[in-house]
């Protein structure tokens, strides 16, 4: 079985102001694995930044980004298994945590928590990653 990719692009078009030419997507579905890309505040459509200077704003836009890519890959939040978060500055956590927590309510997955020096553009403080499953329909027993 091949891979699934979903939502491919150059990186020469999403960092016009960066000298790269990467050919990335956004979702890879293998195995019944779903794998995304970090998701930071940016509308996936448009590639405009949403939440400028408002990490929780920036991190409920990537938790909707994160639902609907799961959403086109056949997944749901439900089947996240990890998440790795990367915050800017550790004061964010709080804020960040909390409105990642909102979205996960129920979910139980493992979790890593990453602060780094800086994101892929200056006015990201938040990126987020996921890893779910495609979950098979339970049926009655026969």
């Amino acid at each position: 079985m091949s891979h699934l990719r979903i939502r491919q692009f150059n990186t020469r078009e999403t960092y016009p102001e960066q000298k790269l030419d990467n050919d990335l997507c956004q979702a890879v579905v293998a195995n019944g694995i779903v794998f995304l890309r970090g998701q930071i505040g940016q509308d996936l459509d448009t590639r405009e930044s949403v939440g400028v200077g408002d990490v929780a704003a920036q991190a409920e836009k990537a938790m909707a980004n994160i639902a609907m890519l799961l959403d086109e890959a056949g997944s749901k939040l439900e089947d996240i298994c990890k998440v790795t978060i990367y915050l800017v500055d550790i004061r964010y956590r709080e804020a960040v945590y909390n409105v990642v927590g909102r979205w996960l309510k129920g979910v139980y997955p493992v979790s890593t928590g990453i602060v780094v020096s800086a994101l892929a553009r200056p006015e990201w403080l938040v990126e987020i990653d996921a890893t779910a499953v495609i979950s098979q329909p339970t049926g009655g027993a026969s």
